[in-house]
């Protein structure tokens, strides 16, 4: 139980109504939403409300912490560094925390990523990395302007993530402003799929049919590393991502890995790159960075990438930034966060929560209300069989709270429920999460005709 829980400034009741009259929260239809949850401290894997109610977070808070809240290391960093060097604009100046920061991710990263470029966010190192590739081509003299992605893929809310993100489905109002990109299958699996095999076969002969007619004008695929998140967690297996690579490689067309939410140990390795053996042109990295501390992202690429930028005038050079580019605070956290994996034996942990998901998906799989489990790393999932599957779904309003009221944070993505906590959880908070997800279960009335017809992944 946390020791010290800080006091609000002000009455609850206070805050709460300026909430309401001023803020407008994301991904929320305010119109029919629940009052929103106020939340005033956090600690390990639980977070508190102001009445001392407790909320295990089995969600990262949006897959952003790591090795748990208010972890006194990262803390004490942040603290410290900011009586030295809050911030300085990164653009012709540097400072220790960012070059240390570059050098210790660089060793940790597979061999070849050795440029590194600081920005904000998930969305921005997405946007830095189209940008670093279209222009990597148009510096050689070369017009490759397409890009490619896989179908569902989700990649921000910038306008150029959100162009590669388009087959998701939550950007139609802003249709007319993305720019055309082109999308091949992603062969989603689960444990027991029979035919993960054809549709690889598929997905790799649409990526040929694909090459051979626009390899040459493609500058980069964007693609999530074994899983794609936002579409609900959807899965595939590493030796897909190896030939996809071996292909593209082959096409001369750049791979940029999205590993935002993949990153820093989801996958059960430190990348999920390397638990696919794959080696990436470029790689956008952000959430976990800092240990969900601070915003703070990195696009990380190669070096003859880099060197294509190199040059006399200022018309080759990436003419890109943001304000807090490289701020310090964020480099003092996340060079925490990134010692703490060796530190505290994090990745044998990891293991550790692999096969108790394995175990407990397994235990479900023969529900009637569950398709397609599947677990990788810390990340476990199951569709629940809904009569309206997807982001909208009932069935995921009625589960958010269902578990809120039960002391769980968990938020389904629709009808997808997952689970991906802190590291930090224990095995018994772990399980009492899976007990909670077995009575959500129970509680859900039978599988009707209209609900088992159809349960697209």
């Amino acid at each position: 139980m946390i020791q010290e829980k800080p006091s609000p400034a002000f009455a609850t009741e206070e805050w709460l109504q300026w909430d309401e009259r001023h803020v407008w929260h994301p991904f929320t239809q305010a119109g029919t939403a629940p009052p929103v949850t106020p939340i005033v401290a956090a600690r390990g894997a639980s977070l508190y409300g102001p009445e001392g109610q407790s909320y295990l977070d089995l969600i990262s808070s949006w897959w952003v912490i790591t090795h748990g809240h208010g972890h006194p290391r990262i803390a004490l960093a942040l603290a410290q560094q900011a009586m030295i060097l809050e911030q300085v604009v990164f653009a012709g100046f540097t400072h220790p925390p960012a070059a240390q920061l570059a050098a210790k991710l660089v060793a940790r990263l597979p061999e070849g990523l050795s440029r590194l470029f600081f920005s904000d966010n998930g969305s921005t190192a997405v946007e830095v990395a189209l940008k670093m590739a279209r222009q990597y081509w148009y510096n050689q003299g070369k017009r490759k302007e397409r890009f490619l992605a896989f179908q569902g893929g989700y990649h921000g809310d910038t306008v150029g993530a959100m162009s590669v993100g388009g087959s998701s489905g939550f950007f139609e109002p802003f249709r007319s402003l993305l720019f055309p990109v082109d999308w091949v299958p992603f062969p989603a699996t689960w444990q027991g799929d029979a035919q993960v095999d054809g549709k690889e076969r598929e997905a790799l002969h649409a990526l040929d049919r694909y090459l051979s007619e626009h390899g040459s004008s493609c500058a980069a695929c964007l693609m999530e590393p074994l899983v794609q998140g936002a579409a609900g967690m959807r899965m595939c297996r590493p030796q897909f991502v190896q030939q996809v690579a071996e292909r593209l490689r082959a096409a001369g067309v750049l791979l940029i890995f999205d590993e935002v939410m993949t990153g820093f140990g989801r996958t059960g390795t430190l990348f999920a790159c390397q638990r696919a053996a794959t080696t990436p042109d470029i790689i956008c990295l952000s959430k976990g960075l800092t240990g969900g501390f601070l915003p703070m992202s990195v696009t990380v690429c190669r070096e003859e990438i880099y060197q294509a930028f190199v040059g006399d005038s200022f018309d080759r050079a990436f003419a890109h930034g943001h304000s807090f580019t490289a701020n310090p605070l964020g480099c003092a956290a996340a060079l925490v966060a990134l010692a703490l994996f060796e530190e505290e034996n994090t990745l044998p942990r990891i293991a550790q929560l692999e096969a108790i998901h394995q175990a407990r998906v397994t235990a479900l799989a023969d529900h009637p209300r569950v398709r397609y489990p599947r677990v990788v790393g810390s990340i476990a999932a199951l569709d629940i069989v809904a009569d309206d599957a997807g982001y909208a779904s009932r069935i995921g309003l009625f589960l958010r709270k269902f578990f809120l009221e039960r002391g769980f944070l968990l938020r389904p993505l629709g009808n997808a429920l997952y689970l991906l906590p802190p590291y930090c959880i224990s095995d018994s908070e772990l399980h009492q999460a899976w007990d909670c997800v077995a009575e959500a279960l129970h509680q859900l009335p039978p599988v009707t005709a209209s609900e088992m017809n159809g349960q697209p992944v």
